[in-house]
């Protein structure tokens, strides 16, 4: 009876229950998560099955089922403005990536033994912090045709004309704005590699390019998959460069640096049809979650594809025992 009356006077009257305080903890996000996050993506596909006009004077909605995705791609404005927006992606992209890697290797290769490295980092991430607004004016000003880019060159060549010249353009600023953030993650990336497998291939002779190959890269596939799957998911809503730097929502003559954006942009002001918006806004999701699943599946590390190896041979080997005891 002692025993248990000792045991009963050493007992928490008000025993904490972590596990319920973390959910409490996070209910907050879930909150906000519902109501700007996922009501609106719920509402989008609802609106993509009708013909909806809103303005301040009337409003028409109307039950079309799946005709706005019919007709889509019938009037082939869609995949105009796709090829577009994945072009504009692209040339942006490429120079980035290289760029960033190049920098990145750089900044954290002791044995260059390079000065001012930190003024250099300062200076690549500077332009992710100015607003697009402020550098699309900048660069509409200097390649105007007066501007003084033209000055320079004793030309009049219009900039923001030719189709060529305004991709390169956009593509140039985006590489511009979003190098020195690439270069951080990537540098953080190679920071964490271990320091021995460089001393181990150095002392085997391996040369700086060799290092490079078989274990930088290797070992930055996880760093290289996030960069690659946000900026693709950046480069799919392109909007601010091009609609400021050719003012307003046409992209330039001929809209040959129109993105999927601007129209949804164009569809959901005034008097647009919000429900052909909301569609284009859901196919540009399943793409983007296409894309993505197709970048996971090709960055995957080797230790993974071995995993789902193993796994498919343990399957297969379950059935076949499966049938040789039937």
């Amino acid at each position: 009876m002692a025993g248990n009356e000792a045991k009963v006077k050493y007992q928490r009257p008000h025993k904490l229950k972590y596990g319920k305080w973390g959910i409490i903890f996070i209910i907050p996000f879930f909150v906000l998560y519902g109501i700007f996050n996922l009501y609106p993506l719920l509402l989008t596909f609802y609106n993509s099955f009708f013909t909806k006009y809103e303005d301040l004077l009337e409003s028409h909605t109307e039950f079309i089922g799946f005709q706005n995705y019919i007709d889509i791609f019938k009037t082939g404005d869609f995949t105009k403005y796709l090829g577009n927006t994945v072009l504009l992606w692209i040339l942006g992209f490429i120079p980035q990536i290289l760029l960033s890697l190049l920098f990145a290797s750089w900044f954290t290769d002791l044995r260059l033994r390079l000065k001012g490295t930190g003024a250099v980092k300062v200076i690549l991430y500077l332009p992710n912090m100015l607003m697009a607004s402020s550098i699309a004016v900048l660069f509409s000003t200097l390649f105007a045709v007066t501007g003084p880019v033209n000055q320079l060159l004793g030309q009049s060549y219009r900039f923001l004309e030719e189709p060529w010249s305004m991709r390169f353009l956009v593509a140039f600023i985006n590489t511009l704005m979003w190098t020195g953030n690439t270069t951080i993650l990537l540098m953080a990336g190679i920071m964490g590699i271990d320091p021995a497998l460089y001393e181990a291939s150095s002392i085997d002779g391996a040369s700086a390019g060799q290092q490079f190959r078989k274990i930088t890269l290797p070992m930055l596939k996880p760093i290289m998959l996030y960069v690659m799957v946000t900026s693709m998911i950046g480069g799919l809503q392109m909007f601010d460069i091009p609609n400021l730097l050719f003012i307003g929502h046409n992209g330039g003559p001929n809209e040959v640096a129109k993105t999927v954006v601007m129209d949804i942009s164009r569809g959901i002001g005034g008097s647009g049809n919000i429900g052909f918006a909301a569609t284009e806004s859901v196919i540009l999701f399943f793409i983007a979650g296409i894309v993505g699943l197709f970048l996971f599946r090709t960055m995957e590390s080797d230790d993974e594809k071995e995993a789902r190896a193993f796994k498919k041979a343990e399957k297969k080997a379950k059935k076949q025992a499966l049938k040789g005891g039937a």
